[in-house]
This record gives structure tokens, sequence and C-alpha cells, in this order.
């Protein structure tokens, strides 16, 4: 089918298409989450401090992604030693200071955390544990994947994997590579051994798949969303948030929506957060704001994705 085809069939649109445009339609399922809350709740942290794009790494060059340096540009065969140290103060401090907000007030957390940054700080690995926080796999580096040959990210897939449990004694449930490829969900569907994988921003729920596991069978595999705009990524890119304000306000706004519409048709909220980002002094106070927030209502289930995960299998399987 090319753009100059104009002979496209009803059956081409509806049946001969790889994407799923409908989702659940107008009549959602019905969904109960525990306690009856009218919402979840799910915090992730991303931990990739120390597997960016760095020539120490092996790379050609430099990290440009996701930093105080917006527009950044690659620095080819050479160190960019202030885009390694804004990515350091996210080990070094940021990650501390959100480990103390949410352990204090006793919140789950996942966190999506890549292997090879996970390597170089096993005193952050062994917090989270403490904590209880899942850590799911964030891929073996936080690099992008879109031309990486499929043999190559096979390997990485592996690779994390084996770290992953080396670590924490257990391979990761959830998956959620992020910078991914057209190959990233065939190989996380044919290893067979994850709960769900989050590479989507397509639902306000969970929903199912179907895809060909090692065996060539057919198999159902769940996606929970993740989410780019209640993120605070948005503080590093164009046209992004430009003060904590900004962000407590968008939190909040889709946390009111969303909880307005549980009381008849409940949803999740995913929230995004970087070790580097968020845990600068001036943005994290609007998170702390936030949690202030929502703690004020008891309908409302703060969780892991691992959490809702297991939740959706029980009471959401296909037939």
């Amino acid at each position: 089918m090319t753009l100059n085809n104009m002979n496209i069939t009803m059956s081409d649109l509806m049946n001969n298409y790889p994407r799923d445009m409908k989702g659940y339609g107008q009549r959602g399922p019905k969904v109960t989450w525990p306690k009856k809350a009218k919402i979840a709740v799910q915090f992730v942290i991303n931990y990739e401090e120390g597997a960016e794009n760095c020539i120490l790494h092996g790379d050609k060059a430099s990290e440009t992604f996701l930093s105080e340096i917006i527009g950044a540009l690659p620095f080819e065969n050479q160190r960019h030693m202030n885009m390694e140290s804004f990515y350091e103060y996210g080990s070094r401090v940021g990650f501390w200071r959100l480990h103390k907000l949410f352990t204090q007030r006793k919140m789950p957390v996942t966190v999506f955390g890549v292997a090879m940054a996970m390597q170089r700080n096993p005193e952050a690995v062994e917090a989270m544990l403490k904590a209880d926080w899942e850590i799911a796999s964030h891929g073996y580096r936080w690099i992008d994947y879109q031309k990486v040959p499929l043999d190559i990210e096979r390997e990485h897939l592996q690779k994390a994997i084996e770290i992953h449990k080396s670590m924490t004694g257990e391979k990761p449930k959830g998956w959620y590579l992020g910078r991914m490829s057209e190959n990233s969900r065939k190989l996380v569907i044919e290893e067979d051994s994850f709960l769900y994988d989050a590479d989507s921003y397509a639902d306000d729920l969970p929903y199912f798949v179907e895809g060909k596991a090692v065996n060539g069978n057919y198999k159902s595999h769940l996606i929970v969303p993740y989410t780019l705009d209640a993120n605070d990524m948005r503080f590093a890119s164009p046209q992004g948030f430009n003060s904590g304000e900004q962000f407590f306000t968008y939190l909040k706004d889709s946390f009111d929506t969303l909880y307005d519409e549980g009381a008849d048709a409940p949803k999740m909220l995913s929230i995004g957060l970087h070790c580097r980002i968020i845990g600068r002094p001036g943005r994290f106070a609007s998170l702390v704001k936030f949690l202030d927030y929502i703690e004020q209502f008891s309908d409302v289930w703060v969780c892991r994705r691992q959490d809702i995960a297991s939740h959706w299998i029980k009471h959401h399987t296909p037939d």
C-alpha cells in the first residue's frame, strides 16, 4: 500500500492493519481495584545513571538525552564532562532524596532499573530491595535501540536478565526499554518470563496483545502502559515544565480527572520520575506537594506495577 494507492478497501482499514486503534472503545472493562479504589496511582523511578551513552561504555559519542543541557549535541569520540556530571547527580544525590521520601511515607514504588547502572551502584539496589520496591528491567543499556541489530538487542535482553537475577535474586517481572525498536516486544514475548511490559502509552488501563512465544505458540501478553506526559522528563524537553508548580498542576489535573472518572470507571495513573531530574531541590518540592495532595484521599490505591499486572491477570485474563 503506497501513498498513491487510493484503492484501499474497508477490509484493509479494519483487518489488515497491525495497530489497534479501537482499544476498549466506548465501554471499557468493569474494573474493581483493591479496596474499591477509584484510581490506581503508580510511581516509577527510572534508574539509568551510569548506563547512558558514553565513550567509557564503548559508545561512539556522549549522551544527548534528558539532562539540563536541552538540545545537547553528541561529542564524538570524546567524553562530555558536563553531561556525565548531570547523570552522576542522579545516582549520588537524587536517588537518595527520592528513596528517603517514599520510604518515610511507606509508599510503594517501581524502579525501571538499567542493568549496567545497577551494576555501578549495588548500594542503591540493596536499598530498593530493602524497601520492597519492585525493580523492573529497563534493559541492559540506556540507549536508543531503534537501529540496533536484532541479534545484539536479543543479547542485551538476555544480559539484562542475567545481571538483574544476580543482583536481586530473581528475574525481573516487568520490562520497559523506553527507546525501543520494532523487535523489542517480539523479543520480550519470546523470552516468555515477564509478567508484563510497559513499552506503550496507548491506554489508561492494562491490555493484552497476542504474540509468539519461543516454542512457536501464540500467547496473551500483558501491557501495563507507561506515560511520557505525567513525567518529569518534560523538565528537560522543549515546551516542557518550566517550574515545579507546572509539574504539580499537571499531576493534580491528571489525578483529578481520573479520580472523577473512577466513580464508575476506575483507571490508572502512571507518574515517571528520574533521579537526576526530579531529584533536584527546586523540582523535588513539587513531588512532595503532590504526595501530600493524594494522601488526603482514602480511596486511592498506590501500588507497584507488578501489583497492577497481577491484579489484571487475575481478573481480566482474555477468554
